[in-house]
């Protein structure tokens, strides 16, 4: 490898671009802050993409055609580039970690260190996000998934390239192919898999090719760039094209947006337009080569590395609530550091000629991924200290652990739904491999019941299946508006076509229970639960109706001594939410009754609160009743079943016979 010194050019400095780089990652820093204010910010990794395709490339296609370029100077200067400012936030937070994370968030961070320090962290995810995955505050280097890629597409892309232009192909028409290609599996992807089509290369590389195809034609048709963007009307008119297009992206498009799709047109075009257009353009000249842009622009990687991070840790001390205050002084912390890490550590080391500090930084990334692993091979350390606490004993911590209870082979070789594998998850879980005689329907409330039964001494003569993802019934007016989500749309009424056909030829089927109901459903949602009670009761099943029960909203560890903060959640709550809550249902609930007598339901609050209803909490014998904002945990759900075999003794006695 070649060491020595720096002999690849550079393209001409533009501070326009400077300035695209900081409307990025302001879009991106703004999104996570104030998700509210920003909804469409996070396509500013878009455009990232396509600056760096066009960056890149112009030094690759430039150097190529001049006979300088040399792989060995190109991947020294990407590690030069990449590797300062990565190493110092992923060091800094597996550190910080140390005293600041529980065991299983502290393992789950070594976790993504590894994949970040690998540029693998968009596979880590992609096999990470499904329903369980984790809410994104407990991933502090969630963000690196976009710095995956894009070294994933510097690894092949160089080469390449330059096969391409050394043997005298048509690079523009393998781009425009590349393009295509990657555009349309993107557009097929995204209808089935909104996770893989975020994460995936395959889906994202045409928008740094996109870039790329920008470069070339800087580059071959140089004369047909400059003649636009030296025609003061042509330059501010593509500008101005290209502004409309990334103003409409940041306006139309929110995380329910089907994306990229062809949603990602807007941010990539409108960005390849403003580049195209050139800095003399009215809005390059006097708003993106603004001053403060153009510094925001220079700091652009560390403030996008060390934001995150720092929201993530201030949000798990402060128990998952950031007041406004706190964010815009987190904001503030990260542009510090970030101008801190670009002046003292990314500027020094870019700076050098020689190439000598190569070697350092892939030691010491070597080494920053051995800390990691020691983390992630110790399961986080839970035995520290700063994290130990009478309190927070194993039982504890166990109920955090990732749920198991999602699927499993018995129920997916008799129960094959073709859609299973497309969707973003899929609950298919049965106890025995015999034909089922109960059947848990409903979204993650009813998976939530499943070890209760499942493990039920009382109910072991029982096959118990949990199927399906969705609200009982289809009612279009209450589906999910996230284009990603496994309800959306007609995916809702083909689960429930799919769940009757199973009821209809599974004769051995004797009861339903359904939990899955909202506290207030509209009228259409009440009319379609009642149909599908009425279609089960027609079948000869029993139907036991879970009523809704009150649910923390909050990360339930927030119950226990934090991390650097000394005190704990009080996680005690009135009674008067409960019967809020089931005043909200009593509609419903009226309506069951109104179409059949034979009905039966079920109160699960009685968990949580002590037999006069006197006191209520989200804790009981020291143990956590939730395992995040909303699911109930392990050993909730096994002492819920206690709840109801004493309910089903009195209502339902016949359950617990044996045919």
């Amino acid at each position: 490898m070649h060491l020595s010194s720096s002999i690849l050019s550079k393209p001409k400095y533009r501070p326009d671009i400077d300035g695209l780089r900081a409307v990025a990652v302001l879009s991106v820093v703004l999104f996570h802050f104030f998700p509210a204010r920003m909804p469409g910010g996070f396509i500013g990794v878009d455009i990232f993409f396509v600056i760096s395709g066009f960056l890149i490339s112009s030094i690759i296609i430039q150097n190529s055609s001049q006979g300088t370029f040399h792989f060995s100077e190109f991947y020294a200067r990407r590690i030069k580039r990449i590797f300062p400012a990565l190493l110092v936030v992923v060091i800094s937070s597996v550190s910080f970690g140390w005293f600041a994370l529980y065991a299983d968030q502290y393992f789950r961070l070594a976790k993504h260190a590894m994949s970040g320090l690998t540029f693998v962290a968009n596979f880590t995810l992609l096999h990470e996000e499904g329903y369980f995955g984790g809410s994104p505050e407990t991933k502090p280097l969630l963000h690196l998934w976009s710095l995956g890629i894009e070294e994933q597409f510097y690894l092949f892309w160089p080469v390449f390239c330059w096969f391409l232009l050394r043997k005298k192909s048509n690079p523009f028409s393998a781009i425009v192919s590349l393009i295509i290609a990657s555009f349309l599996f993107n557009l097929f992807v995204v209808r089935f898999d909104g996770v893989e089509a975020f994460y995936s290369p395959l889906t994202r590389i045409w928008e740094l090719l996109l870039g790329a195809l920008l470069a070339l034609m800087t580059v071959s048709r140089s004369d047909v760039i400059l003649r636009i963007q030296r025609n003061t009307i042509a330059s501010n008119t593509t500008s101005a094209v290209g502004l409309l297009f990334m103003t409409l992206g940041f306006t139309s498009i929110t995380q329910n947006t089907l994306f990229p799709g062809y949603w990602a047109l807007f941010p990539t075009i409108g960005t390849f337009l403003i580049i195209l257009a050139g800095q003399n353009s009215f809005f390059s000249r006097y708003v993106l080569s603004n001053k403060i842009l153009v510094f925001f622009g220079l700091i652009s990687f560390p403030l996008y590395l060390w934001h995150w991070p720092l929201y993530c840790f201030l949000a798990s001390v402060e128990q998952g609530y950031l007041s406004r205050e706190l964010r815009v002084l987190t904001l503030f912390v990260s542009v510090v550091l970030a101008w801190l890490t670009y002046r003292f550590v990314e500027r020094p080391i870019r700076a050098l000629r020689s190439n000598r500090i190569v070697v350092p930084l892939i030691l010491i990334s070597i080494l920053a991924f051995f800390l990691a692993l020691i983390v992630y091979s110790s399961k986080g350390f839970p035995d520290r200290e700063r994290v130990t606490s009478p309190f927070i004993t194993e039982k504890v911590r166990e109920q955090f652990n990732p749920w198991p209870y999602v699927q499993n082979k018995t129920c997916l070789s008799q129960n094959n739904y073709s859609e299973a594998s497309s969707l973003a998850w899929w609950f298919c879980i049965q106890s025995k491999d015999e034909p089922p005689t109960i059947l848990l329907l409903g979204n993650s409330k009813a998976n939530d019941l499943y070890p209760g039964f499942a493990k039920s001494d009382s109910l072991r003569h029982h096959t118990v299946l949990n199927i399906g993802t969705c609200l009982v019934g289809h009612n279009p007016t209450d589906i999910p508006t996230n284009t990603w989500h496994p309800c959306h749309g007609d995916r809702s009424k083909r689960q429930a076509q799919f769940i009757r056909q199973l009821v209809e030829r599974t004769p051995t089927l004797k009861y339903v229970i359904i939990n899955t109901l909202e506290a207030r459903l509209s009228q259409n949602g009440i009319n379609m639960i009642v149909e599908e009670v009425s279609f089960l009761q027609k079948q000869g099943i029993k139907v036991v109706v879970f009523l809704p029960t009150v649910v923390p909203n909050f990360n339930p560890l927030a119950c226990y001594q934090v991390p650097l903060r000394g005190e704990a959640k009080d996680c005690n709550f009135p009674n008067l939410e409960r019967q809020e809550i089931l005043d909200r249902f009593e509609p419903t609930r009226q309506s069951l009754l109104a179409a059949s007598n034979e009905t039966f339901f079920f109160d699960p609050n009685d968990l949580f609160c002590d037999e006069d209803h006197d006191n209520c909490s989200y804790l009981r014998d020291g143990l956590p009743l939730f395992r995040d904002k909303g699911h109930i945990s392990e050993i909730a759900s096994m002492m819920l079943q206690g709840y109801f075999t004493r309910w089903a003794q009195l209502n339902l006695p016949e359950i617990f016979i044996e045919n």
